[in-house]
């Protein structure tokens, strides 16, 4: 019987994850298995035993549907079997004559902010490609097993999945295509789903969510009525750069939808955006916009349409060039007419790693996964500010203006939290979440302390806070040196998060955190002779005869010593921190401590006293973990983000709060350790190696 393997889990899952990605792993041609399920070697084992594929990860069963609305006891699911393509029709096909919009029809379910987005897709070969990988189908090598590939915040992952799919009265019940035998598009949305939790989770969203999902890109939304003076700019840069552009004409009711215009456009429609171009019109330059109707029919028959007399005024060899009159969809308009047409559009600026050709222009991107942690890193937004320089902070360097002899530098800023939609069986949804950014010209390896947000504005921030997977911004600065804090709207609220930032120019970027290091004052060791004659005869009452204090002696002085200081809240010295303590002042091996060990502890635990009253600002006997940070720095620790999280984790009670004892044994430890590195990092290169014995 084959061995099981073994997955890591906490810390050391992390430390894989973070080598294997360093090594490729999550790029679109090196997807992350979703779940550990490796498709090619699932669909071997299928075609060895002559069995069709069931997924044991995403069962055939009601949880798999949803939670609520199609629930197990949901008139939406009554009378529903899950069933496969083959008994659904006698010859079906996984994509016929390529992936169209006729293939995507919805079923009982709200996704259609899904749909859009997968129709959009497949306007794009390269790119629908990159989701539905080739090779799949229901003829030759046909085992009842798909894959598709999805963008996850910040990697890439391949989900397996059986064709077992939703139906009734023979139908399909969600997504379908027009004709009812071609069901890429039901094997997508079950990937989907799978990914998501089950297909309740898709309900409701933005088609941007779709458009990231599927390509990777960071998406911007716009409101023509309230379009920025150099949109016709920034469509411009976005369509050199192989961006996917979407425009649509809102509607007023449901009556709308679809409703055609007296210049045939169509309402609450999809168009997709396709080029640009300024020509020289009666002596002005005219601003042309060209949109695609993906139904390959129904044109625009205003101005610049395909038959409009402004293209006899133009000059010839730009006519040739740019004028079309075959009815295929696609038409010009003026750039005017399209802000007063059009109510919105949506812009999916592309990695470089999704664009095929080298001659375009590609956006500069950096990526940074982050986490938001009660009492340590969700300090929440501005208004909070006694917690708010807890949240973590990124730097960018603006180095390459966009023009000559101008300073300003234009990038995108994009934070989305992670993993929501799945969290919606636990009855959580969205967090509000927002960022601001910082001018900031000084050194890294460090964190900013409270006092820099007390004295400096902001130089630019998210539009809102608001409860969607993503927010993102255009901004334009001047070139220098900024700190994004992203977080969100309330402290205290847990969230997992990617931070993406788009650059038309090349910019750095980095993590702003403090480095690791202890500053400890060195311990001055008195000789015997030295040693205060009182303390003297005090160690000699709680030594006994042996004139060594154990772990038990130790933590009855403490805790007797500690209940006369009723300003401290205390639940006592454990006989576990009462250990910790003798291992860092043991320097004999006896296990005990000796009258000179026992008073350099004495000091250092004076000392640490000092520190927690100077940092119990409000004098409640327990310390804040936003007091406890400066608490530890005051003590001479540095640490990041994510020790500080494991910190707070470990040494707080329920209310968040470190009282006293908890805070001793925090400070012994991390000494402890500090030490024990410095003495194992002989060449003092700040790294070490360790055999299974010496961890």
């Amino acid at each position: 019987m084959a061995e099981q393997p073994i997955y890591a889990t906490g810390m050391a899952y992390k430390l894989r994850s973070q080598w294997d990605r360093d090594e490729g792993l999550g790029q679109n041609h090196n997807a992350v298995k979703f779940l550990g399920q490796d498709y090619d070697s699932l669909k071997a084992q299928c075609l060895q035993s002559g069995r069709l594929f069931e997924d044991s990860l995403f069962p055939a069963v009601a949880s798999s549907l949803g939670f609520n609305e199609l629930g197990p006891r949901s008139a939406k699911t009554s009378g529903m079997r899950w069933m496969r393509p083959t008994e659904l029709c006698k010859r079906p096909e996984f994509i016929v004559d390529g992936a169209t919009r006729t293939d995507i029809c919805q079923g009982a379910l709200g996704d259609c902010w899904l749909l859009a987005a997968i129709a959009s897709l497949t306007l794009n070969d390269h790119l629908l490609h990159r989701v539905v990988p080739h090779g799949q189908g229901f003829q030759q090598g046909y085992a009842g097993i798909f894959h598709f590939q999805f963008w996850q915040f910040g990697e890439w992952v391949d989900v397996v999945i059986d064709d077992r799919l939703p139906a009734r009265d023979g139908k399909l019940l969600f997504v379908h295509s027009k004709d009812g035998t071609e069901f890429w598009s039901a094997l997508m949305e079950k990937a989907y789903a799978k990914l998501n939790g089950c297909y309740e989770a898709l309900s409701g969203g933005s088609t941007c969510e779709g458009f990231e999902d599927f390509t990777g890109g960071v998406t911007e939304m716009y409101d023509l009525n309230k379009a920025p003076s150099d949109l016709f700019s920034i469509i411009r840069r976005a369509v050199e750069r192989g961006s996917l552009l979407g425009c649509s004409i809102d509607i007023t009711s449901a009556n709308d939808m679809e409703a055609v215009t007296f210049k045939k456009l169509v309402k609450g429609h999809a168009y997709s955006l396709t080029g640009v171009e300024e020509v020289s019109y009666r002596g002005n330059m005219t601003k042309l916009v060209r949109i695609r109707n993906p139904w390959g029919e129904v044109e625009w028959t205003g101005a610049w349409s395909d038959d409009a007399r402004e293209w006899d005024s133009i000059d010839p060899s730009a006519r040739s060039r740019l004028q079309n009159r075959s009815e295929d969809g696609e038409f010009w308009m003026s750039y005017t007419d399209f802000l007063r047409e059009f109510s919105r559009l949506e812009i999916c600026n592309l990695t470089a790693d999704a664009l095929q050709n080298s001659q375009m222009k590609k956006w500069s991107s950096s990526l940074f996964q982050g986490e938001w942690r009660r009492g340590s890193t969700a300090g929440g937004c501005r208004n909070y500010p006694a917690s708010f320089w807890l949240n973590p902070q990124f730097k960018i360097m603006l180095q390459n203006p966009d023009m000559q002899g101008n300073p300003d530098c234009s990038f995108v800023v994009a934070l989305m939290q992670k993993d929501r939609r799945k969290k919606r069986q636990e009855g959580q949804d969205m967090e509000t979440i927002g960022f601001a950014l910082y001018e900031f010209k000084g050194r890294s390896g460090v964190h900013l302390k409270r006092d820099f947000f007390l004295s400096h504005a902001s130089s630019a921030r998210s539009e809102t806070f608001i409860n969607l997977r993503e927010v993102s911004s255009r901004l334009k600065l001047p070139k220098g040196e900024y700190i994004i804090v992203p977080s969100t709207f309330e402290p205290n609220k847990d969230g997992d998060f990617v931070l993406r930032v788009f650059s038309e120019k090349p910019a750095g970027s980095e993590e702003l955190d403090d480095e690791v290091k202890a500053d400890i004052p060195a311990e001055v060791q008195l000789h015997e002779s030295q040693i205060d004659p009182s303390f003297k005869n005090l160690f000699r009452q709680l030594a006994g005869a042996d004139m060594e204090i154990s772990v038990t002696e130790l933590q009855t002085i403490l805790n007797r010593i500690i209940s006369k200081h009723k300003d401290l809240k205390t639940d006592g010295f454990s006989q576990e921190a009462c250990r910790s303590m003798i291992n860092l002042m043991d320097t004999d091996g006896t296990g005990k401590l000796g009258l000179t060990e026992f008073h350099v502890l004495w000091e250092k635990i004076k000392r640490y006293l000092t520190v927690f009253r100077q940092f119990d600002v409000d004098k409640s006997g327990t310390m804040s973990s936003y007091e406890m940070r400066m608490a530890l720095e005051s003590a001479g620790f540095k640490l990041t983000n994510h020790l500080f999280q494991l910190i707070i984790l470990r040494y707080t009670e329920a209310d968040m709060a470190v009282d006293f004892d908890n805070f001793v044994t925090c400070l012994v430890r991390l000494e402890t350790m500090f030490k024990t590195f410095k003495n194992l990092d002989t060449d003092g290169d700040g790294q070490i190696s360790l055999n299974f014995v010496q961890v």
